[in-house]
């Protein structure tokens, strides 16, 4: 079922168990250019998936966790895991699903996983009309060797205490907030102690490292369409290019310019 309201459209899924509907395939693969803003109603597949984009970035949210896929960043989300998603206008958006029965899942939980230009080919042939059952067979076997867990994770854990809500909410709105731990510490009423024990215990990072985290997560979404790097790191909160991408470096292991549009 799809919703339409103003500018965002909202899908519902069925929420399956892991195996519940026997599918007839090992791999079978769906791609769209999503014509609008869209958010993904919390949903879980009987299949195992595999997310990925071919242009753009997206986000799912599992629990507490929020992922960002990209064209070289996936998510494997395991059958009957329950999750939402949030795909922007002109994403370029690819999923897999893999028979449970066939497949067994590369990890216990949901895991990012590199998508290389072999694999994103090897997905796509997947896609393709007039595949004999041979050559089916044979490209599944090279996607499942290929498929491992990503060295480095696009995630972003959200606290959910309630101390920390004003917090989230203000630097999820506006990634370029510069409130300081000890305004926000006085605003709340607390100690700075206060904030950065909850922060660690809900995230196992610092206040100022979630932060960080969370203009991370905010500027490849930015960069994924194309937006220059300047004004990225400016809009995030950073007042030069060098120091953003020293700090995207640090948080995501690679350059800015890996995930803009060129």
């Amino acid at each position: 079922m799809r919703e339409r309201s103003g500018a965002v459209e909202n899908r519902r899924l069925p929420s399956y168990g892991a195996g519940e509907i026997d599918v007839p395939y090992v791999v079978h693969g769906t791609d769209e250019v999503i014509a609008r803003d869209t958010y993904w109603e919390e949903h879980s597949h009987p299949t195992h998936e595999l997310l990925w984009n071919l242009r753009g970035a997206s986000t799912a949210t599992t629990g507490a966790r929020v992922w960002t896929i990209t064209p070289s960043v996936g998510l494997w989300i395991p059958a009957g895991t329950p999750h939402s998603g949030w795909t922007p206008a002109g994403t370029w958006h690819h999923a897999a699903q893999f028979s449970v029965h066939a497949v067994p899942a590369i990890a216990d939980t949901t895991v990012a996983v590199e998508v290389t230009p072999l694999l994103r080919l090897l997905l796509e042939r997947l896609n393709t009309d007039g595949l004999d059952r041979e050559s089916r067979a044979r490209t599944e076997a090279v996607v499942l060797d290929l498929l491992a867990p990503a060295p480095v994770e696009l995630l972003l854990r959200i606290p959910e205490s309630a101390l920390l809500e004003p917090i989230v909410a203000a630097v999820r709105a506006d990634p370029a907030d510069d409130t300081t731990l000890a305004a926000w510490a006085a605003r709340l009423g607390v100690s700075t102690r206060t904030i950065t024990r909850a922060f660690r215990a809900q995230t196992g990072l610092g206040f100022s490292q979630w932060s960080t985290a969370a203009r991370v997560q905010h500027a490849i979404t930015l960069l994924s369409v194309g937006e220059e790097i300047e004004e990225v790191a400016e809009r995030v909160g950073y007042h030069s290019a060098s120091a953003f991408g020293a700090v995207f470096r640090r948080v995501t292991g690679m350059s800015p310019g890996r995930f803009r549009v060129q």
